[in-house]
């Protein structure tokens, strides 16, 4: 089956393979697109005569940023950061690593930081002041999930996609050991097979 440009992404059910290890929807492919849809209004209308500077976490955070950067109307530059604080572990080590910084020169900068999901919050944090030290104009985070009850630093979120059960979860990005991030939607991880 060749998809053209635009159309819709498959079923989960038409990936090969694709339910070994993912469970239940926790937010379908139809929230994610209006949520994110809502969140670039809310931005836009946030940063009304500043071009936000968005950048995003790698890996999890790439199919959330480009959704998010096209509902934005406004002019946005984008860079890339990769940090890593899970390995290929389903919790955090709480352990970060700078994998890639950043290119562009944050002074006087309006920062987004676009993440994926925050789970205890301490890469977050770190990265909260890593990325302030670097004299931005403004620093915000947009995160597209939270992890109910698993924060162990306090954070600050301007923007919140969604806040769901604290249960590992794939797809629209998220992966586990780099699987299953191009399922349209978030779902649950119940375990996963270790053959590729």
């Amino acid at each position: 089956m060749t998809a053209a440009p635009g159309d819709a992404p498959p079923p989960v059910e038409t990936f090969p393979n694709a339910r070994s290890g993912v469970g239940p929807v926790v937010v379908s492919a139809e929230e994610l697109r209006e949520r994110v849809l809502a969140l670039g209004a809310v931005i836009t209308a946030d940063y009304e005569g500043r071009a936000p500077l968005l950048v995003g976490v790698l890996k999890g955070a790439y199919m959330f940023m480009s959704d998010l950067a096209r509902a934005i109307r406004l002019p946005v530059e984008v860079d890339f950061m990769a940090v890593s604080s899970y390995g290929s572990a389903t919790r955090t080590s709480g352990i970060v690593r700078i994998v890639k910084d950043l290119d562009a020169d944050l002074t006087g900068r309006h920062v987004l930081v676009v993440e994926d999901i925050v789970d205890s919050g301490l890469t977050l944090s770190y990265l909260q002041r890593y990325l302030h030290a670097r004299g931005p104009a403004s620093l915000e985070v947009c995160a597209l999930l939270v992890k109910e009850g698993q924060q162990r630093a306090a954070l600050r979120l301007r923007y919140v996609g969604f806040t769901i059960p604290p249960d590992f979860v794939v797809g629209y990005g998220l992966d586990v050991d780099e699987r299953f991030r191009n399922l349209p939607s978030i779902h649950a991880c119940t375990g996963v097979a270790t053959a590729r």
